[in-house]
């Protein structure tokens, strides 16, 4: 069971915010007490993913990475703020099919010690899973496939950018995005009747977005001093990405020079 009040309190919500998102204290209630009920299941999806796929990180390509499944307040709340910002798309959302919606029970994070190595990534995970066009979700309802034992990559693969920052991205390989500040890659899988979303980013980019999720998003975005705050920190994690990548091309010339 979960407390209203200390919910609100923790997530600057009000009965108000239920109301412009069409959805009762009930109806949520329900989802809260059955994915309590689902999210055992999920943890162990969660680490038979990681088991399988990502804990040899060279062969994965990647620096590092961690796992973890959505924290059930958190879970409410998505789900106020999407129904309040896209309401006929998360109309139907409810305790017996929210999984079938919310893509990002399972979160998983990997990390790449420069920005360019996200392609030894895509490689990878797009050669151990199906990645088709035609089984890429339009109708979150209509396209969920039951079929547990068909894992594949449920989304165009999609990366999200600074305006300025190198291109280093292929348009043909994955989609690019700009929303002025937010780097990262997203992937979401079909994975034993559950989604999985991967998102990928380098280590500076990681300190800077943890600390904007914990003080800022999406609690404190109307915060003016805040995100002004944030927005610099973010620059200067991109510089010292720009500033890694120059690091290791300088290495690789002095190496191609001495032989």
């Amino acid at each position: 069971m979960i407390d209203k009040e200390s919910f609100f309190k923790k997530y600057n919500l009000g009965d108000e915010d239920l109301k412009e998102a069409k959805i009762t204290w009930e109806e949520l209630e329900k989802i809260y007490d059955s994915y309590c009920q689902l999210e055992p299941r999920l943890r162990e999806v969660s680490k038979d993913f990681v088991d399988d796929y990502l804990y040899d990180i060279e062969k994965a390509g990647i620096h590092s990475y961690r796992y973890r499944t959505k924290e059930p307040g958190h879970l409410l709340e998505k789900i106020i703020r999407k129904r309040r910002e896209e309401y006929q798309k998360y109309r139907e959302i409810n305790a017996d099919n929210f999984y079938k919606y919310l893509t990002d029970l399972i979160g998983i994070r990997v990390l790449f010690l420069y920005r360019e190595d996200w392609i030894n990534f895509h490689r990878y995970i797009t050669s151990v899973f199906e990645n088709n066009p035609e089984l890429y979700i339009q109708d979150r309802l209509k396209d969920y496939d039951p079929d547990e034992n068909h894992y594949y990559v449920a989304e165009r693969p999609k990366v999200y950018k600074r305006a300025g920052d190198s291109r280093i991205y292929d348009e043909k390989l994955i989609e690019i995005r700009s929303d002025g500040i937010y780097r990262s890659l997203h992937y979401i899988i079909k994975y034993k009747g559950y989604y999985v979303e991967i998102q990928g980013r380098t280590l500076f980019e990681e300190g800077w977005s943890e600390v904007d999720h914990d003080i800022v998003y999406p609690y404190n975005k109307n915060d003016v001093m805040l995100k002004d705050f944030s927005t610099l920190l973010n620059r200067l994690s991109g510089m010292a990405d720009e500033m890694s990548s120059y690091f290791r091309r300088m290495t690789e010339q002095k190496k191609e020079n001495d032989r």
